[in-house]
């Protein structure tokens, strides 16, 4: 039996910057969206990958994580999530640039610069 596709770190964070970009700037987006754009038909055991993703996206500040419109501590929050871009304070977003890294001894890891 094959395994299932397993989304990488980056790419599951690109899939939720790329659906919000192609949104207004208060749009929201579940993270089921990000899953189904890059697990296609298998997207729900893409599900946690793409939760996980949320979450570094909004410790890195890119993205906030809300539940029924109020922003909430994506550490604590249980539920159906959603996931909106950091409000710029009016000005344009600027491009948000991923890039791999790698520390000596782990493996590869997503950072996200501004």
């Amino acid at each position: 039996m094959d395994e299932p596709y397993a989304a990488s770190d980056r790419e599951m964070e690109r899939a939720i910057l790329e659906l919000l970009a192609k949104r207004t700037e208060s749009a929201t987006i579940c993270p089921s969206d990000a899953a189904r754009a890059v697990g296609g038909e298998e997207w729900r055991d893409q599900m946690d990958a793409a939760r996980a993703a949320a979450r570094r996206l909004e410790a890195a500040g890119a993205v906030d994580i809300t539940q029924r419109g109020a922003v909430v501590d994506p550490a604590t929050a249980r539920g159906p999530i959603r996931i909106r871009r950091r409000p710029s304070g009016g000005s344009e977003p600027s491009e948000t640039v991923l890039r791999e890294t790698r520390k000596p001894g782990t493996h590869s890891t997503s950072e996200v610069q501004p």
